[in-house]
């Protein structure tokens, strides 16, 4: 027996996008790391039904599963602005086994000043990439600011790392340890707005409840930019705060002073189970399409928005990225 699927809304996100654990779900799923193995062919094929699916031509005996699977693919791997597939290293998907990686590595070669250096350029590389395969696409940015955010955020992380490292030889060896997370949340705090400064020049494109563009706002960027600043810092601190007090107490036992050469293996594998909790976790602090107030927003463009529609439009939205 064929499936109903008249009422059936591709867009409808599964699980209720205003409450937190709804969008912890929701980033479960489309985070699933599993999804970066998926081939091209069927990331094609998913966007391909995502598209019949809107126009309302699904093929017979297509199954209510079979469009939710399609509907996955889709949110991991095309971009919700253009619809068009992301690389695969900048995908959130990437994130559990790119940042285990890296994290576990920045944590374990953070006494010497050429690795602190080496790690927190490719850590700041990554991010970079990450920061603009899920810009909100509706800014455009240039090469030249790509390549000024990314000079900005590594100066910024390998400044911090090396500036600390040099403030904690006296402290005690747990403080050392702390070192790269303060580089990677200060390097957040400047990766992210740099990448992203257009849409603080500009503003970014908000609209209606109907899709229906109604103006560029900057107080709706720096809102949405200040939110993915925040998730970057949260899916980091986690496994970069708690992970150095479990490694100071692992390498005092006996049998862990025996294995040293396994000791970064098994940070770059704690790294990952955090990460694995941590990323539609921070993904899913803010909704990912926000709703603001008109009230808010530039008074030129409160004025623009009730000369044409009145108060038939309360709220703008607006994606914020990620």
């Amino acid at each position: 027996m064929e499936a109903d699927l008249s009422g059936f809304n591709i867009d409808a996100p599964r699980w209720d996008q205003c409450t937190f654990p709804g969008r912890v779900k929701h980033f479960f799923n489309i985070t699933d790391p599993r999804t970066i193995l998926v081939p091209e062919r069927e990331l094609d094929w998913a966007k391909g039904m995502v598209e019949k699916s809107r126009m309302g031509v699904v093929p017979p005996g297509t199954q209510v599963e079979q469009l939710l699977y399609a509907k996955k693919l889709y949110d991991s791997a095309f971009h919700p602005d253009t619809g068009e597939k992301m690389n695969v290293i900048g995908r959130m998907s990437f994130q559990v086994p790119g940042g285990m990686i890296i994290t576990g590595f920045m944590l374990q070669f953070y006494r010497t000043m050429p690795a602190v250096i080496f790690w927190q350029w490719v850590n700041q590389s990554f991010n970079a990439l990450v920061n603009y395969t899920n810009r909100n696409a509706a800014s455009p940015t240039s090469v030249r600011q790509m390549a000024l955010s990314y000079i900005t955020a590594t100066t910024t992380a390998v400044a911090t790392a090396v500036g600390m490292n040099m403030l904690t030889k006296r402290a005690p060896p747990l403080v050392g340890r702390w070192v790269p997370f303060a580089a990677v949340a200060a390097a957040n705090c400047a990766n992210i707005p740099m990448m992203r400064q257009q849409e603080l020049i500009q503003g970014i494109c908000v609209k209606d409840r109907n899709h229906n563009e109604i103006g560029h706002s900057r107080r709706a960027a720096a809102i949405g930019i200040t939110q993915v600043v925040i998730s970057r810092i949260t899916m980091a601190a986690p496994g970069m705060i708690l992970l150095p007090v479990i490694m100071e107490r692992l390498e005092k036992l006996h049998f862990m002073k025996k294995v040293k050469v396994l000791h970064g293996p098994l940070q770059v594998l704690l790294s990952g189970c955090f990460l694995i909790f941590m990323v539609p976790v921070a993904c899913g602090l803010f909704p990912q399409k926000c709703e603001l107030s008109v009230s808010y927003l530039e008074p030129e463009l409160q004025d623009t928005i009730k000369a044409k529609y009145g108060e038939l439009v309360p709220y703008v939205y607006f994606n914020k990225g990620l």
